[in-house]
């Protein structure tokens, strides 16, 4: 059975630069723009942006 392509499977990686991600998932049409989140980055301990990657 196919997977739905309305809600793909994302990557958001870290804007800090330690190359930490997080995977998610996403409705591409409530959010067809590239999704961003604050999330938490243990390497560097801080709570910091995490942009959708492709």
């Amino acid at each position: 059975m196919a997977r739905n392509e309305v809600r793909p499977v994302i990557k958001l990686r870290s804007t800090a630069g330690t190359g930490y991600t997080y995977v998610t998932r996403k409705n591409r049409r409530n959010t067809p723009d590239r999704l961003t989140l604050r999330k938490y980055d243990p390497t560097i301990r801080q709570h910091v942006l995490f942009r959708e990657e492709r």
